[in-house]
């Protein structure tokens, strides 16, 4: 039997508690109903008895304490909510605890942006990671020595896993699920909670928020001409020029302030505005693609799915408005 940790910080989110909860208890329930004995043995652990989560509302009674729990197969760190950082310095008394369980041979995954306090460990410098897509510039901010992947839904190495934003995590609970039983049982479970299993990116539901949260006027002068001229064509020595910079200083601040390209950014921002077009308005592809400076049909379909996942007439139809 898998031994299951669902840790209980301070701040948590209340359904990334319940959820994983759920689902474990949901999958013995599946097996013994198939005649198989329960897989999982399930475990509400915390620093204290009883815990109040934000913003004080709810409180969860833990099933164990910290020091209960000497062996476990698997951590899970739900996502917190409020002031992140606050959040994560609140749970530094459980950061110990999760470090001493992966030494000892325990599994280690994050739900959302539970990784804030996940990375807080050092466990996953310079492993790979991923968060809710609202918070990655903060979270590089936070932790740089950890390598986030931008749109994933579910990382893993090491025995180390994470998740994407809010309710990607549960394509993360089937994953375990898959692995610590079958595909066949990760299927039902993904049926019962009507979940799409293979979904592996959560770029369509992601808003493009420019890195400016930084010292550099040039790079802040130079965001703000490319998201006021989004339906015109924009050059890296043009941009380098506006600000009296060469193209290849320009290039490396503009980098090292927005964690993008010149290039890349360009392009987020025009995808953005045609995300937002196709959401609120009536108007084709061609029309849109025009409006934010594209002539190029095939190149406007490329960029838009390299960055969203979804072809811009597969977004559309996904989110247009109905006004029939």
């Amino acid at each position: 039997m898998k031994k299951v940790a669902i840790l209980v910080p301070e701040h948590a989110v209340m359904q990334a508690i319940a959820d994983p909860q759920y689902c474990f208890s949901a999958v013995n329930q599946f097996l013994q109903q198939s005649g198989r004995p329960p897989l999982f043995e399930i475990c509400l652990v915390g620093a204290c008895r009883q815990v109040k989560l934000f913003p004080g509302n709810f409180e969860v009674h833990t099933d164990k304490l910290l020091d209960e729990v000497t062996q476990t197969d698997l951590v899970i760190i739900p996502a917190l909510f409020g002031d992140i950082p606050e959040a994560v310095k609140a749970n530094q008394n459980l950061v110990p605890w999760i470090n001493a369980q992966y030494q000892r041979g325990a599994e280690i995954a994050s739900l959302c942006v539970g990784a804030f306090l996940f990375a807080s460990t050092g466990l996953l410098n310079g492993k790979k990671c991923s968060t809710h897509w609202g918070f990655t510039n903060q979270f590089r901010a936070l932790y740089p020595e950890v390598i986030l992947q931008d749109g994933s839904i579910i990382t893993e190495e090491n025995g180390l896993y994470s998740s994407g934003g809010a309710n990607s995590y549960w394509n993360l609970l089937l994953h375990l699920v898959e692995k610590y039983s079958d595909r066949d049982m990760a299927i039902l479970a993904a049926k019962y909670f009507a979940i799409d299993i293979d979904r592996t990116s959560q770029s369509s539901f992601a808003l493009f928020q420019g890195q400016k949260s930084h010292s550099d006027d040039a790079v802040k002068q130079v965001q703000t001409m490319i998201e006021e001229k989004i339906d015109e064509k924009l050059t890296v020595d043009d941009l380098a020029d506006s600000v009296a910079l060469g193209r290849r200083s320009f290039e490396r601040r503009f980098k090292q302030a927005t964690n993008n390209s010149v290039l890349e950014y360009i392009q987020r921002v025009k995808v953005e505005a045609a995300k937002r077009n196709f959401e609120s308005s009536r108007k084709n592809v061609f029309e849109v693609m025009y409006e934010v400076g594209y002539s190029d049909p095939k190149a406007f379909r490329t960029t838009f799915k390299k960055i969203t996942g979804l072809t811009p007439i597969e977004y559309r139809n996904k989110y247009q408005r109905n006004t029939g």
